[in-house]
């Protein structure tokens, strides 16, 4: 398994991955779609990242780090092929982006989630995130 930053190469899986994850979990808007099949625009053009896992040269998880302020940034778009899921693929993925966080001196590392992720939430506060309600 190797971890690498966002390739041309796996654009359709990027977009795959994640629309896969939306629609098991939820459902997919038109702006996903958007945002998915333009990720250079919308995500690495403004600033953020992509990073991919790989397995034999094959995109098997993605998460992108999207850029909102000044050194401020949310960490969305994670998404496991299904048949590696309960792997730890998920943890590496989150792993990796807080440390290129403190490595790159984010000021702030920030994400979503549902409360009907309940296993997403305690690897997210495992891994030094808070939980916080969001203003009504």
């Amino acid at each position: 398994m190797e971890i690498s930053p966002y390739n041309s190469t796996f654009a359709q899986a990027f977009y795959d991955l994640n629309v896969q994850w939306l629609q098991t979990y939820f459902y997919v808007e038109p702006y996903d779609r958007e945002v998915l099949s333009k990720p250079l625009e919308y995500i690495i053009q403004p600033g953020g990242k992509i990073f991919f896992i790989t397995q034999n040269n094959i995109a098997i998880g993605t998460v992108a780090l999207i850029k909102r302020g000044d050194g401020v940034f949310e960490l969305t778009k994670m998404a496991i092929e299904p048949s590696k899921q309960g792997k730890n693929l998920g943890q590496q993925l989150l792993k990796y982006c807080t440390n290129f966080a403190k490595e790159n001196n984010f000021k702030q590392l920030y994400l979503y989630s549902n409360t009907k992720l309940e296993n997403a939430i305690h690897i997210y506060l495992k891994h030094g995130f808070k939980e916080v309600s969001i203003p009504q």
